[in-house]
């Protein structure tokens, strides 16, 4: 792209008026940018917790509760790791068999909800889709609250506003993590959370887990959610999850 300048100073007014207009273009960019309060950071130091959601198709659930399978044969690994001091989360993400377009009211289609198991409940969290190439999209990073999911939720606030990574480390149970495509409204594959180890010291509801030299070695070399398959069990199925958005 060519830049032409020129000799000729503006004068007062003409600097005031181009000054004014760029003021406002700011401020019109400022409204009308979509919600995205999350800021991407780096791993921290240390967790205070450890989740992981082994996400099937039979354990989505449509808002009101009723089942709403997902494509046959998919699957999803999804491991979390909270500095909820820092409020800032990670996650690993890696679904096999979940194909097509995604397709959400939020701002993306993969979420952490806040809904018991086998109940529909609103997303807290949106996370980068899983992309890749074949039947294996994965997605992976850490980002930092406030948070926001851009879906209004009953109240007239995003459905994100005001939530605490906390509020996961004091009832994990109550929250499931799920991707939706275009195909699968509802949900591809649905996995309510659990608690699992973090730096040999089970944590979940609160308790912090110095990194003495590392949090678990493996987590920075192999990534958190091939740890967390060993920590649970290849066959860690959980029965039926649920949906929200």
């Amino acid at each position: 792209m060519s830049t032409v300048t020129s000799s000729t100073k503006p004068s007062r007014v003409g600097r005031r008026a181009a000054l004014g207009a760029a003021g406002a273009l700011a401020l019109a960019g400022a409204v009308a940018a979509p919600a995205s309060a999350e800021t991407e950071v780096d791993r921290p130091d240390s967790f205070t917790s450890a989740f992981t959601a082994t996400a099937t198709p039979e354990a989505v659930v449509d808002a009101d509760g009723n089942p709403a399978p997902g494509p046959d044969g998919a699957m999803g690994t999804f491991t979390f790791m909270i500095n909820s001091d820092e409020e800032i989360i990670c996650y690993d993400i890696e679904t096999t068999g979940v194909t097509g377009e995604y397709e959400s009211p939020a701002k993306t289609a993969t979420h952490i909800h806040q809904a018991n198991l086998g109940e529909g409940g609103p997303p807290r969290l949106a996370f980068p889709n899983p992309m890749g190439e074949g039947d294996v999209r994965t997605s992976s990073g850490c980002f930092q609250g406030p948070f926001t999911t851009g879906l209004e939720g009953d109240d007239g606030n995003d459905t994100g506003e005001g939530f605490s990574l906390a509020e996961i480390e004091a009832n994990p149970a109550g929250f499931s993590a799920d991707t939706h495509t275009a195909d699968f409204l509802p949900g591809a594959v649905r996995g309510q959370l659990e608690s699992i180890p973090v730096g040999g010291v089970e944590t979940g509801f609160g308790g912090t887990a110095e990194r003495s030299g590392g949090i678990n070695p493996a987590l920075t070399g192999v990534g958190i959610g091939a740890v967390a398959l060993g920590l649970i069990g290849a066959g860690a199925v959980v029965a039926r999850r649920q949906t929200g958005a």
